[in-house]
């Protein structure tokens, strides 16, 4: 073994371990929405009943928007929008930016979710819902983890935003678009 990857093996052994703190933050959202007590009549920036469903809906599609202006602007900056050239310095200082801004916009409506509901298996559009709100904020650390290590291959930054994004549309898909198609989903 050349001496260069002695030096590498324990940074990666590292960079596992980060992304173990990926699946830590999961199963203990998980954990804590199962045992945890649901109070459905929890208030939400005042709004009490069926506004509380109209306005976390108002916010996940929010939320959603910030979303696709993210992955426009990843595609943006790895050269993967047809007809652009590659983007200028800023466009990621104003990615970052609108990603730190999601993160927070999203803790209160998780928030409301895990503390008036709690993880719900008992159909699979509270499942579906329950365990992509799970999921997203382990995937938000695995994104995290990615990027600040550098020395992962290529592919890892693409699949770890993807699985966020794709966790995010999900958590929507199962309980926004399902308030706003008149309590419907197609496949759930």
């Amino acid at each position: 073994m050349s001496r260069t990857s002695l030096r590498t093996e324990p940074r990666r052994f590292l960079g596992l371990l980060w992304l173990l703190l990926a699946l830590a933050v999961t199963a203990g959202l998980f954990w804590f929405g199962r045992v945890h007590t649901p109070e459905p009549r929890r208030s939400f920036f005042g709004t009490h009943g069926p506004a509380v469903i109209l306005l976390k809906t108002q916010l996940g599609t929010a939320l959603l928007g910030l979303v696709v202006v993210q992955l426009l602007l990843a595609l943006w900056m790895y050269g993967r929008l047809p007809g652009l050239h590659a983007a200028p310095h800023p466009v990621s200082t104003v990615h970052r930016l609108i990603g730190v801004f999601a993160f927070l916009f999203s803790i209160p409506i998780a928030q409301q979710c895990i503390i008036a509901y709690g993880v719900s298996l008992t159909g699979p559009r509270q499942a579906l819902h329950s365990l992509a709100g799970c999921f997203l904020y382990g995937a938000f650390v695995a994104k995290v983890v990615v990027v600040r290590h550098r020395s992962w291959p290529g592919w890892a930054l693409p699949l770890a935003g993807g699985a966020l994004v794709t966790v995010i549309v999900l958590a929507w898909y199962s309980a926004a678009f399902w308030y706003l198609n008149g309590f419907q989903a197609p496949g759930l």
